[in-house]
């Protein structure tokens, strides 16, 4: 199957295998969204269904949902789960201190939950994930409907006086409407260029009435395995 896959495809399948072999039998695992978590849930139920494992997995959307059963993976709720022993996902951007931007596939909010109930979040990704100074993948932030364009607006002033270089607010659409994710709720991307301080920015933007989450990650990451189109793989933990 490896040689069939395109070059990007490749180096996700070889991250998300890698992964999956940290899962032990018994574990209760966060399942992420996106085009590489989904690798991952493939690699994860060929080795259930090779070895026997017994796990269960709670998903960070409905289209993961959707693809663990289609594979014959066990789904639980986090209610459900309790602690979670590892959460593997995704990323859009990491830097050096393995704080992430995440977000693209619109689950920010499942995935920074199922993550920070987890003892462990493992991160897959290719090399061009890796960046000096996070901001240049546009920042997505949950919001409410209500009061849309006053959040907007309260962003905006916010960022003007944060250490980014630029201060473009799109809406996130799908087709002719706006995107709304799984919890309702609409997707403002944040084009800022470079963030200087995640952590600052992350709390400053939680504080605005109306956000209901944002896609920086800080100190959730503990290890991104990097895959790529060669077949190698490299690990990378906290500095």
């Amino acid at each position: 199957m490896f040689v069939e896959l395109s070059s990007v495809d490749k180096a996700k399948y070889v991250a998300a295998k890698r992964a999956v072999e940290f899962v032990e039998d018994g574990m209760k695992l966060g399942l992420g969204t996106g085009s590489t978590a989904a690798w991952m849930v493939r690699c994860l139920a060929e080795r259930v269904q090779r070895e026997g494992l017994r796990i269960q997995g709670v998903p960070t959307s409905t289209r993961t949902a959707d693809l663990a059963r289609e594979l014959g993976l066990e789904v639980i709720t986090l209610d459900e789960a309790g602690r979670l022993d590892i959460t593997i996902d995704g990323t859009d951007e990491f830097d050096a201190n393995l704080s992430l931007i995440k977000g693209g596939g619109g689950a920010l909010l499942q995935e920074k939950i199922v993550a920070s109930a987890s003892d462990r979040m493992i991160v897959i990704a290719g090399f061009d994930k890796r960046v000096v100074h996070l901001g240049q993948f546009p920042l997505p932030i949950e919001v409410l409907g209500f009061g849309l364009k006053s959040s907007q607006g309260q962003i905006s002033e916010l960022i003007a006086a944060q250490d980014v270089t630029g201060c473009d607010i799109t809406m996130r659409m799908a087709g002719g409407s706006p995107f709304m994710t799984d919890q309702g709720n609409y997707i403002l991307d944040l084009h800022l260029g470079k963030i200087g301080d995640p952590k600052k920015l992350a709390v400053a933007l939680n504080q605005v009435p109306g956000v209901v989450e944002n896609g920086l990650f800080v100190d959730i990451c503990d290890l991104i395995v990097l895959g790529a189109s060669d077949g190698t793989v490299e690990e990378q933990s906290k500095n």
